[in-house]
């Protein structure tokens, strides 16, 4: 199902279950391509790679051929599973800051 096989022509691909343990890293923790860990290679190859099978709709056919045998019975997301992005910690905030001889208003 999967593109880069020996029997394929081009180019075979290098470790699929590599690299789609890549972009499962990237779609969990929501961090930029650029953040990915160096085990998984270097992230632009992964990123090219990944653009080229969504543009062949090779994830389209991946996802409806394992909805064939879904089983939801265990799934449930809420606001308090989804990550936010490490460096959304480092945001700036508008803080009003008073200065002495400022009154309080009622």
């Amino acid at each position: 199902m999967l593109p880069g096989k020996a029997s394929d022509p081009g180019r075979t691909g290098g470790d699929n279950r590599l690299f789609v343990e890549a972009v499962l890293w990237i779609a969990r923790i929501g961090a930029p391509w650029r953040d990915l860990p160096e085990e998984f290679g270097p992230w632009n190859s992964v990123y090219v790679r990944f653009a080229r099978w969504s543009r062949s709709a090779v994830w389209e056919r991946v996802f409806s051929e394992l909805a064939k045998d879904a089983d939801f019975e265990q799934v449930l997301l809420d606001s308090t599973i989804v990550r936010a992005h490490p460096h959304a910690a480092w945001a700036r905030t508008k803080t009003v800051r008073k200065r002495p001889g400022d009154r309080a208003e009622d």
